[in-house]
């Protein structure tokens, strides 16, 4: 460990802490079977792998009514697959996930047939393997995203960016409640695509391209409108390349970006044979609506669902994307962050189904952490550390609370001051 860096250390291991106790406070959510993480959309995302591994059967779909009887796991109808007019049905989500999940759908597999239970890929040891994949998963992503704000910020400033976004955000749901959902698998695929885009703006190397557009495609394999996800790397700006021009730039490395294209490509090609066996063609409409010229502000604002509301630290990230100053992602962070924000508030399901907050911002946050590192950077916030910590400790108050209203029930009109 580098002299200098011990307090952001401190910060992630606090909040990987905070992540694990809500598990623990958290630590039922099916009367039947104790702890179900792959229910609902999390069944949908999950759907693949006992479909291709154990009951060898991807279309017809012919053993999820007795798995649902046994585990609750569709939320009363299978709208999680399409039916089609050829017969069978097609997986309305992307297969991203359940590839991240396979190394540990693999050891719960293991686990359930050395013991006694059910291999049926929803007992138990399926639930707890996924549920530490999913620690692991946010590990490495906070991990790299320190790594990330340490490069532009300093050891304080990364350290209450860390803690004020895993404290004080609806992440923790989606980490510690709700992990199965897409969320916290793509949010250390955002940590990383900057961290490679950092690298690749220093040296220009043909792995760091590639790699680059292999987690460009695997988040758009997780959920296709993380494709803008391209914007960051494509808008970045060369520390000392300033006269040169970002065109100039991509032409002298076009072999380079041809190959990130590539490796979007190659990540996409497992849901592109999907797509061919279950209905004859490459793609398919799965039926997702946008209105792009008349989007749901309420997303941001309203009292169902509301971002600013429920997760008041992004008005902190907001603020910060206009003081990034001379930062080198500024217009790339900018752009995508804007964008990203009104895709979401665009989709024609604004309520996002259950959620906390607006939970298809969560996985985005590793880009939103950067505006917010900008905002704790300000002068303003030198030695007023006592200040910032009774904040942090208001907030996360007040988002605990949220979090136990919010699970006990209480979606519709939720406020944080009348249960």
């Amino acid at each position: 460990m580098k002299k200098g860096k011990h307090l952001s250390l401190l910060a992630l291991t606090i909040v990987l802490v905070f992540f694990m106790v809500v598990r623990l406070v958290y630590a039922t959510n099916n009367d039947k079977n104790g702890y179900n993480l792959t229910t609902w959309d999390a069944f949908g995302y999950y759907l693949y792998l006992p479909s291709i591994f154990i009951y060898e059967d991807v279309s017809q779909l012919e053993w999820v009514p007795q798995i649902d009887s046994t585990y609750q796991v569709t939320g009363g109808q299978l709208y999680q697959a399409m039916p089609l007019e050829s017969g069978g049905y097609t997986n309305k989500y992307f297969s991203g996930v359940a590839l991240m999940e396979l190394p540990f759908f693999a050891i719960g597999h293991s686990i359930a047939k050395l013991s006694s239970y059910p291999a049926d890929g929803f007992s138990k040891p399926y639930q707890y393997s996924l549920m530490w994949g999913i620690f692991l998963y946010t590990f490495i992503g906070l991990w790299v995203l320190r790594k990330v704000l340490l490069h532009y910020f300093s050891d304080v400033t990364t350290a209450y960016t860390l803690l004020f976004l895993g404290l004080t955000s609806n992440l923790v749901q989606y980490v510690s409640i709700d992990g199965a959902m897409s969320h916290a698998y793509i949010f250390p695929l955002y940590a990383m695509v900057l961290w490679q885009t950092i690298k690749w703006y220093q040296n220009f190397l043909w792995k760091d391209a590639f790699f680059i557009g292999l987690l460009i495609g695997l988040a758009t394999l997780c959920r296709p409108t993380e494709l803008i996800m391209l914007f960051i790397p494509l808008l970045w700006r060369h520390d000392t390349a300033d006269s040169e021009t970002k065109f100039q730039l991509l032409k002298r490395y076009k072999w380079q970006v041809i190959l990130c294209g590539v490796g979007i490509g190659l990540a996409l090609l497992p849901q592109l044979i999907y797509l061919k066996i279950t209905t004859g063609h490459f793609i398919h409409n799965v039926g997702s609506k946008w209105y792009f010229f008349n989007p749901w502000f309420r997303v941001l604002v309203g009292p169902e669902k509301g971002w600013f509301l429920y997760t008041p630290v992004a008005l902190f990230m907001i603020i910060g994307l206009f003081l990034l100053g001379k930062h080198p992602g500024k217009k790339s962070l900018l752009t995508f962050c804007i964008l990203n924000i009104w895709i979401i508030i665009a989709w024609s399901d604004w309520r996002y189904g259950a959620s906390y907050s607006t939970r298809a911002l969560t996985q985005s946050y590793p880009v939103f952490a950067l505006a917010m590192a900008a905002f704790w950077s300000r002068p303003f916030w030198q030695n007023k550390h006592l200040w910032i910590g009774v904040l942090l400790l208001g907030l996360t108050a007040l988002n605990i609370y949220q979090l136990g209203i919010y699970n006990s029930g209480i979606i519709e009109n939720f406020s944080p001051f009348l249960p």
